[in-house]
């Protein structure tokens, strides 16, 4: 049957302007100013590396690219006020492996869920932290130090940020290798539990490499090892904890990922994907990354940070479950 031809020009307009629609839709991605929605107040680390590369974005974008902190409940705050965002890519989330691999776990009730609410864009640094101990311990290894502790269960301690922070969790994690007893002293934050540790007040413990680096520069702290699979730059004769323990998979940090709410068009993500990618080589950025004492890391594919967050979901909630803090939040 033939369409009469004014119907069949009218067909024929709205089919065009329909494939013309999808790719014009993509091209003008963002269409207006991209939040960025932090997990951690301003001037911390995670603060001052997203104001770097947020820089960079919003020449690339086109568009501003505003830094939004909302801290508060261990990165509750953030994550659900990007949840319960419009899903169009203006909405951004930044936050740690403590909201996104660890919450699911700790809390009884949690608003969102990292792995369906979320997709990971980026996941764009790592932070490691260092096995120190007082120098009075008559170790200057891990394996030393395995062996030392062994022979004094439950002896000596550990310093560590509260039941289910990450220096709690990697020195846990630890100990499980090593099969080591020894008895955690909680601190409200890192520079408490690095000046009792420098001070003999307890033995050893996992701290942010940040804080902890003018005490090992002064002898007055220990470095063993540090928990990424690879040497630190700034400590670099210090072994990794792979290295150290004779296991490559022995990686125990906290990461920092960009992430935007599941229903975001995928061309967004990809683009968005793409620009953190390139900034994250730049120099500037990953000299400004390492200077925190950061690692930079290269973006992954989307699917392999969609991996990524569900193997360390598993491993820390395993973790937590074991400790008997599932739930405890």
């Amino acid at each position: 049957m033939k369409l009469p031809v004014k119907r069949l020009r009218i067909v024929t307009a709205t089919l065009a302007a329909a494939s013309l629609a999808a790719p014009a839709t993509a091209q003008e991605y963002p269409s207006k100013a991209v939040t960025v929605t932090l997990a951690l107040a301003a001037g911390t680390g995670m603060d001052v590396v997203a104001r770097t590369w947020s820089e960079h974005l919003a020449q690339s974008l086109g568009k501003p690219v505003i830094v939004d902190n909302k801290p508060g409940a261990n990165g509750i705050v953030a994550a659900n006020a990007v949840k319960n965002a419009p899903a169009d890519g203006h909405t951004l989330l930044v936050a740690s492996s403590a909201a996104l691999a660890v919450n699911p776990t700790i809390y009884r009730q949690l608003p969102y869920d990292p792995l369906k609410d979320f997709v990971p864009v980026a996941v764009y640094l790592k932070s490691p932290f260092v096995l120190v101990s007082h120098p009075s311990l008559p170790v200057r290894s891990v394996s030393e130090l395995a062996t030392y502790v062994k022979a004094r269960p439950a002896q000596l301690s550990y310093a560590s940020t509260g039941p289910g922070g990450a220096p709690r969790l990697v020195t846990e994690l630890f100990m499980r290798h090593y099969g080591l007893d020894i008895t955690h002293v909680p601190y409200k934050n890192t520079p408490q539990g690095i000046v009792d540790i420098a001070a003999g007040h307890v033995q050893l413990g996992f701290v942010e490499a940040s804080a902890s680096r003018p005490f090992i520069r002064d002898k007055r702290l220990r470095a063993l090892a540090v928990s990424s699979l690879a040497r630190f730059n700034s400590l670099p004769d210090v072994p990794a904890l792979a290295e150290a323990t004779g296991r490559p998979d022995m990686e125990a940090v906290s990461w920092h990922a960009l992430a935007a709410p599941a229903a975001t068009p995928r061309a967004a993500i990809n683009r968005l994907h793409g620009e953190m990618a390139r900034i994250i080589a730049l120099p500037d950025v990953s000299k400004a990354i390492a200077s925190l004492d950061l690692i930079p890391t290269p973006p992954a594919t989307v699917e392999a940070n969609q991996q990524y967050l569900a193997a360390e979901a598993r491993k820390w909630g395993d973790l937590v479950r074991k400790l008997g803090l599932a739930g405890s939040q």
